[in-house]
């Protein structure tokens, strides 16, 4: 068989819609028209249609009949049972390899440069960290699934949506860090409560 290959123009219209929600361009409840995407694109439906279903298999929007595709009104249950799905995969990322504290400590490093940044910054240096970690595992279902959750938006959504400030910022990562370098036993406990408490309500 040969291996699924996504189409550039496809993920291209994926990351613009994507942007879009995480900006605000497109709130709860508002219509995704595709060929209205698809002129401002400049491209055929096609591909559109493909990036609507695979941000419906993320739980962003919904599709339903005679009505097209509509932003998902998102809730803190949403939120939550993302992120407990994803400190299971992460705490048992931890117990399949132990991750390169000097790559984490450059992500560190970033985010404190990012916090007095953009938001964008911090959060691709936060989402970057908490990669090197579920790759360490040399498990590659696991970093798939991983991955497969949106980690990226999904982090995007919890400071949008139900916080007022970032969650992804130096101070929050340095207790993980000095765990991993000391081999504590209790880092993957330690980094499991870490994520729930982004998505406590």
């Amino acid at each position: 068989m040969k291996p699924v290959v996504r189409s550039p123009l496809r993920e291209h219209i994926r990351r613009l819609l994507l942007d879009g929600l995480i900006a605000g361009r497109w709130g709860p409840g508002d219509r995704l028209v595709e060929r209205q995407i698809a002129a401002e694109a400049g491209v055929s439906q096609a591909p559109v249609r493909e990036a609507l279903r695979e941000l419906e298999a993320l739980r962003l929007i919904e599709f339903s009949p005679h009505k097209g595709a509509r932003v998902r009104t998102l809730t803190q249950t949403d939120l939550r049972q993302v992120y407990e799905v994803r400190a299971g995969l992460e705490e048992t990322a931890v117990r399949l390899g132990p991750p390169p504290v000097a790559a984490l400590r450059a992500h560190l490093d970033g985010l404190r440069e990012a916090s007095a940044g953009s938001l964008t910054d911090q959060v691709r240096h936060g989402v970057a960290f908490h990669r090197e970690i579920v790759r360490a595992s040399g498990n590659e279902v696991l970093l798939s699934t991983w991955e497969s959750l949106g980690i990226e938006v999904w982090t995007h959504v919890s400071i949008r949506l139900f916080r007022t400030h970032a969650v992804e910022n130096a101070a929050d990562h340095e207790p993980l860090v000095a765990a991993f370098e000391s081999g504590d036993p209790a880092a993957g406990a330690l980094l499991r409560e870490h994520l729930l408490g982004y998505a406590a309500a």
